[in-house]
């Protein structure tokens, strides 16, 4: 069985942007960098096929469009809560190592 094309796509939302922007995008050995530097600045990655088969059309520095805002919402309020959970470990943690 042939295994699939990896894609990847990177988005940043900035508060003073008025959507989030596709600001990386590669298929392949580039997909597989992408997805490696993520891991290694500890950015969260979310596995969505037909999300990113979408956002991979656009251009670099695009706004996504309207029709993607709820998808894109979902995968962001998710990388938050997710990186909220992980912030709190770490407090957690340093405060058991202080009391030690």
């Amino acid at each position: 069985m042939e295994e699939k094309e990896k894609i990847a796509v990177a988005l940043r939302y900035d508060v003073d942007d008025t959507a989030p922007k596709v600001v990386a995008k590669g298929r392949g050995k580039l997909a597989e960098v992408i997805l490696e530097l993520a891991r290694e600045y500890g950015i969260p990655i979310k596995e969505d096929s037909k999300l990113v088969k979408e956002l991979y059309k656009l251009e670099i520095e695009s706004p996504i469009p309207e029709e993607l805002y709820y998808s894109v919402a979902a995968v962001l309020a998710w990388a938050f809560k997710l990186n909220q959970k992980l912030k709190e470990k770490f407090l957690k943690n340093l405060k058991t190592k202080k009391s030690i």
